[in-house]
């Protein structure tokens, strides 16, 4: 490790609103600070056309805006963001060791914020046709759909959500529900507006059972209606799915103690079973998902990661 500029105080998987508050505060302490992102500075906030349920902002926030703000004020203070992607974490002791696409890299504490990604629907042509027809992020690719008919796939608030959304660009929304709505009651009553007006088209009871299409793109989406007992196709130019989100958790390789569904466990002080790494944000078991919840973890996260440096490694921080 006679490589010093790979070692530091701090690194925080992820950059997400929970790494990026944590960063705030770490920097504005002067602990080393180096956040590893292997996509989008922001995570999913930075992928959210408007947040509308984040505090100080009473009309709303677009989410690129509130990702870029909060990067901002992060490298303000000092912290750097390489984008990189781990592969493995090990605990050495004192110091933990990422294996990473821009090298080995280590540091005192380790903060998990890698959040959550896309759940796919594993039919075919799901794979096929991504990026050209198939998408799980309206604000990203919803503007090539002007003037198209277009499928939107879950039966939650992101679906609901985003199907809204999308009648800005599509003349017409065919929202597929497997079983009934988890939409929040406000939201489905918003949506009957559209469906109202026409503009959506709600389909309960139906799965999404293979997306097809030709060589260049999507032509249409296959189901089955469970309660009729007989098979549906739709015409659609694409197909938006939004049927949750899975941990990103892959490069821990089971270290870290985890729940059923692979999101990671931490003690009262955010810490996970692994002395020195840390975990805030969607990643962490009992995560509420949401912006403002995320931002505040972080802030606390750095907090207990501020205490635990003061106490395992003799560092002298300003008071």
């Amino acid at each position: 490790m006679s490589d010093t500029k790979n070692k530091h105080d701090v690194i925080m998987v992820g950059a997400g609103p929970a790494a990026l508050s944590a960063a705030i505060y770490t920097t504005r302490e002067d602990i080393d600070t180096l956040l590893l992102e292997k996509g989008v500075p922001g995570g999913l906030a930075a992928v959210t056309d408007m947040v509308d349920n984040y505090p100080g902002f009473p009309d709303g926030i677009e989410g690129l805006t509130l990702a870029a703000n909060l990067q901002k004020q992060a490298e303000r203070f000092g912290a750097v963001i390489d984008f990189a992607e781990v592969s493995s974490l090990k605990d050495e002791g004192e110091w933990k060791k990422l294996e990473t696409t821009s090298g080995d890299m280590y540091a005192k504490v380790v903060l998990i914020a890698t959040g959550s990604d896309y759940k796919k629907l594993g039919v075919p042509g799901e794979a096929k046709y991504y990026a050209r027809g198939v998408h799980y992020c309206a604000t990203c690719d919803g503007a090539f759909y002007r003037d198209k008919r277009l499928v939107v796939v879950g039966g939650g608030n992101s679906a609901v959500q985003e199907a809204m959304f999308l009648t800005r660009f599509a003349t017409h929304i065919d929202l597929m529900v497997r079983s009934k709505m988890r939409a929040s009651e406000v939201l489905q009553q918003e949506l009957q507006k559209f469906v109202d007006d026409g503009k959506i088209t709600v389909h309960l009871a139906t799965t999404t059972d293979e997306i097809v299409g030709d060589e260049a793109k999507v032509l249409k989406v296959v189901g089955t209606d469970t309660k009729a007992g007989k098979q549906v196709e739709i015409e659609t130019d694409g197909v938006f799915v939004f049927v949750g989100l899975k941990p990103n958790n892959e490069f821990l390789n089971g270290q870290i103690d985890s729940d059923e569904i692979g999101l990671l466990k931490t003690d009262e002080n955010l810490m996970s079973n692994i002395p020195g790494v840390f975990v805030a944000g969607d990643i962490r078991s009992g995560a509420t998902m949401q912006v403002a919840s995320a931002v505040g973890e972080g802030a606390t996260a750095a907090l207990k990661i501020r205490e635990y440096l003061e106490g395992h490694h003799d560092i002298q921080l300003e008071a």
